[in-house]
């Protein structure tokens, strides 16, 4: 499967988050410690949002993150307020740019851990109903990003939850239709540059791993001695495949069919499940 994080919060470099921790992003594209695979190689990609674009930056490559320099590059110059970072494992689709996440359309970013399992018997129903205006978008050949493109047609502009609720529907059904037993795993992460949504939720009730961070303010209280608390808002937040260190306190897990909304004013955390049609 894949790792990845999302950063929202005062604007930092890149490389506070993807290098510096010492379970940082890139630590686990060699040594994941809760990821179905131990390396994670087969590619990587990072989106951020800047103050003065319409739409994200993205930078995407097929090799392993852990020795691409021009990604070292980035990461010490690219200050972001909200940014995405993944690292792949293949699940059988070809290891090409156009399949590396995060994957973008207008504002939005997205990117998945997890599978549609016997995605190759339900492929071609699932492109199907992708909305015909959006289908020349697709540029790839991964269960991911068609996933993306559902949750676009089921109306992630309006309504984010509600969008991923019908896409897992859909799925699901067209799953079931074929025999396909216990058919989605994900974990997913999507904003539109303002807020965060992120998903944890399988088919089986075993989800891959994901973690939020806890408020700033009972971090600092925890560990007056942190430079680094000091220095970012209230606001900030980070969720995560994996804890990026041991910090006390620093990690919670998110809950089995679970989402969260982080962004301006409080955060949230309610209940998923898929919407059918």
């Amino acid at each position: 499967m894949c790792r990845w994080l999302v950063y929202s919060g005062t604007p930092i470099l890149l490389d506070n988050v993807l290098y510096r921790p010492a379970h940082s992003l890139i630590d686990q594209s060699l040594h994941s410690r809760l990821g179905v695979e131990t390396t994670n190689g087969d590619g990587f990609g990072i989106g951020w949002y800047g103050p003065d674009t319409a739409t994200p930056a993205v930078f995407r490559d097929t090799g392993p993150a852990w020795n691409d320099r021009n990604l070292r590059e980035l990461a010490d110059h690219v200050r972001s307020p909200l940014f995405f970072a993944h690292i792949r494992a293949s699940t059988g689709t070809a290891v090409q740019q156009t399949n590396c996440h995060p994957f973008r359309h207008g504002r939005w970013l997205w990117m998945h851990n997890g599978a549609i399992t016997d995605f190759h018997l339900i492929r071609r129903e699932l492109t199907l109903a992708v909305d015909p205006e959006l289908f020349p978008s697709i540029e790839g050949s991964t269960d991911s990003e068609l996933m993306f493109f559902l949750a676009l047609t089921f109306g992630l502009d309006q309504d984010p939850p509600g969008a991923v609720a019908r896409m897992a529907g859909l799925i699901e059904q067209v799953s079931d239709e074929r025999g396909v037993k216990f058919p989605l795993q994900m974990t997913v992460a999507v904003s539109d540059g303002e807020s965060v949504w992120a998903f944890r939720y399988s088919s089986q009730g075993e989800s891959r791993s994901l973690f939020y961070s806890s408020r700033v303010d009972a971090l600092r209280a925890l560990h007056p001695d942190l430079t680094f608390l000091r220095e970012v808002s209230d606001e900030t937040r980070l969720i995560v495949s994996e804890p990026l260190g041991d910090l006390a306190g620093a990690w919670n897990k998110v809950p089995e069919n679970t989402y969260g909304i982080v962004g301006p004013g409080e955060d949230a955390m309610l209940p998923f499940e898929p919407q059918y049609a």
